[in-house]
């Protein structure tokens, strides 16, 4: 070495030196540079060889100057990573470890040479403060990131694992595709916050050609709920109408800023070439996809944590037609809406006009021109949002004539609030109503009333309770309480059980036995007939004294779960009919006591026309998108 040097670098020692036993002074040098020496010393965790490792430690403690460094290239194996940082640590050293960023062309070798990402741990050292136990640890994962502060060595591991673990994976997605559902957070750089969350889908079937070998696709902000973007099966159809053999989709994160499509492109380009899959031609530039063209409008407005729910949003978003909706979020599953209302578009422009004015001249390019009103921001209570409560009203054409339903005193028992949409629009529509909310969380309440135009009056009353505990006390009374209709729209909080809507005590066969208990046991069969006795409402006049129904909002996706509760109710509710939700996991229950009262589609539909021309009145707000036989058409009998 000394040969080969002397001329190039003449200024270069090369020595022969125990490095556990160095000859060189205190304090000789401002910076020890270690290329893989600490990796290859560190084979094992035998005391002998730990004892070695301490000895060099020390020597490199013993020759670097106060606030020298010692730069150590590793892979960073955990025990490793736990040697160098605790020891460093307890001297009172700042740690720090870099990730070393790959070229852009080992990312697109045809056979990458290795898939263990390269760390250089950077420990400064510190003059030692008698008495202090200050700690610093830090992590850079990015080229041109800011390092991140870490709280302690433990978290410090875990997050060089994270990343080991994300190299690892990019190099399987580069050596095989199809390797089933694959998602990860790529997160912000200086807060550690995820900021995209990303989902790889390929389509083996996609026939290969130069243009189509990989593509991204950012969902516009508030859309990564929809079914086509936040379900494994809608990413597989984005895909494959997209025709790449690899799609990766790109949900924005709630809480992050986003300048616009550029800034995200430029942001992403570099990591989602990480992801791409093996024979890509080099220099094929990497189309970005959407829909609209931009990032999608939303707007936090409010943020809390409630101690049954756990931490919720409510967020406004901007639809297709640029009218906004609020939603109602719970972050433990954030790509599921729980609850969903529209706001009154004049109301929202006239809130806003002032404000527009204002900040016209400072608006960034991808702010919208009409951002909705804070919480007086009035709700369209005739417009219901979420399909599965859409047919949930379809099924009160089960109930009796539907000329008379407006002039009728409907008793109904909603179990779940949420945000209130459908008790309210029951309560609106159905004037005669009256109707008992059941909610097991009160800052539900809070929420529905502050953010989505609820409130109470002498025919709606919420009660704050179990669901369970309120039925089994009911059933129990010897007064009992009866009501026309039930529903259940209420969510499991366990994710681990298959079905997240309801928990499973609510189908369980004894608490069935207790709805049954509490459903209305004569209906119509006392009250006066003034409807028609024609046609398909002929058999509705005679069986009148049994159209009381059960509705449930089932969401099940463990098939032998779902046979199971089906078996259940249909055991205790002889005639039972099921509504798939297009596009959803979302299936609605219509149960009743006696099989007799059964209708065919066909009468079936005229009761539900019967029905949206009774509540389609004058003056009375109607959604016109909104067909009730539309929701029953394909209703099927179990």
């Amino acid at each position: 070495m000394k040969e080969r040097n002397a001329s190039r670098r003449p200024r270069m020692s090369f020595l022969k030196m125990d490095m556990t036993q160095m000859e060189f002074p205190d304090a000789s040098f401002q910076v020890v540079l270690d290329k893989g020496t600490l990796d290859a010393v560190l084979t094992d965790e035998e005391e002998k060889t730990l004892q070695q490792v301490d000895r060099m430690l020390a020597e490199v403690g013993r020759v670097l100057q106060v606030g020298g460094r010692y730069l150590c290239i590793s892979l960073a194996q955990a025990h490793v990573l736990k040697k160098a940082v605790g020891h460093f640590s307890r001297e009172g050293w700042m740690v720090r470890v870099h990730q070393v960023a790959s070229s852009q062309d080992q990312l697109l070798e045809a056979e990458p040479r290795f898939s263990l990402p390269v760390f250089a741990f950077i420990m400064t050292k510190f003059r030692p403060v008698t008495g202090s136990a200050l700690q610093i640890f830090e992590l850079c994962a990015q080229e041109q990131g800011k390092p991140v502060r870490l709280e302690s060595a433990e978290q410090l591991a875990e997050a060089v694992r994270e990343r080991q673990q994300y190299a690892w994976l990019c190099s399987q997605l580069y050596r095989k595709a199809g390797l089933g559902s694959v998602s990860l957070d790529l997160c912000n750089g200086d807060t550690g916050e995820p900021r995209y969350t990303l989902h790889v889908v390929d389509s083996p079937t996609v026939k290969p050609s130069r243009d189509n070998h990989f593509a991204i696709f950012i969902i516009p902000q508030g859309r990564e709920t929809e079914w086509l973007f936040g379900m494994e099966e809608g990413r597989k159809q984005l895909a494959a109408s997209a025709g790449f053999r690899r799609l990766i989709t790109v949900a924005l994160h709630r809480g992050q800023q986003y300048e616009g499509m550029d800034s995200i492109q430029a942001e992403l380009s570099a990591r989602v070439m990480e992801l791409a899959p093996a024979g890509m031609p080099a220099q094929l530039q990497v189309p970005f996809l959407s829909v609209g063209g931009d990032i999608g409008v939303r707007i936090v407005q409010h943020q809390a944590c409630s101690p049954l729910s756990g931490d919720y949003v409510i967020e406004d978003v901007q639809g297709d037609d640029k009218r906004y909706f609020r939603r109602l979020i719970f972050l433990s599953n954030r790509n599921v809406v729980q609850s969903e209302a529209r706001l009154l578009q004049d109301v929202s422009h006239r809130a806003q006009k002032k404000r527009k004015k204002d900040r016209k001249k400072h608006r960034p390019a991808d702010t919208p021109e009409d951002l909705p009103a804070a919480q007086g921001q009035s709700i369209d209570k005739s417009y219901l949002c979420c399909e599965h409560h859409k047919a949930m009203i379809a099924g009160l054409a089960l109930l009796k004539n539907p000329e008379l339903l407006l002039e009728t005193p409907l008793a109904l028992l909603v179990v779940g609030l949420g945000g209130g949409s459908l008790p309210l629009f029951i309560h609106d529509h159905f004037p005669k109503s009256c109707i008992h909310a059941v909610e097991i969380d009160p800052s539900m309440l809070e929420v529905a009333t502050q953010w989505f135009g609820f409130s109470q009056s002498d025919r709606m009353k919420v009660h704050i309770a179990d669901g369970l505990d309120f039925i089994t006390r009911l059933a129990e009374e010897e007064a009992r309480p009866h009501y026309d209709v039930i529903m259940f729209d209420v969510d499991s909080k366990d994710p681990t059980l298959g079905m997240s809507c309801p928990p499973p005590a609510f189908v369980a066969q004894l608490f069935l036995q207790k709805v049954k208990s509490i459903l209305t046991p004569e209906g119509m069969k006392n009250r006066r007939w003034r409807g028609r006795r024609d046609g398909p409402f002929r058999k509705i006049f005679f069986l009148m004294k049994n159209a009381r129904v059960f509705i449930l909002n089932l969401v099940c996706r463990d098939l032998g779960l779902k046979d199971s509760v089906l078996a259940g109710l249909k055991a205790v509710f002889p005639l039972l009919y099921v509504r798939r939700i297009e596009g959803e996991v979302n299936e609605i229950l219509f149960c009743q006591l006696h099989s007799e009262c059964k209708l065919a589609t066909p009468e079936l539909l005229e009761m539900a026309r019967a029905l949206e021309q009774t509540l389609r009145k004058p003056g009375k707000g109607w959604d016109d998108t909104y067909v009730l036989s539309d929701m029953l058409n394909t209703v099927k009998i179990v």
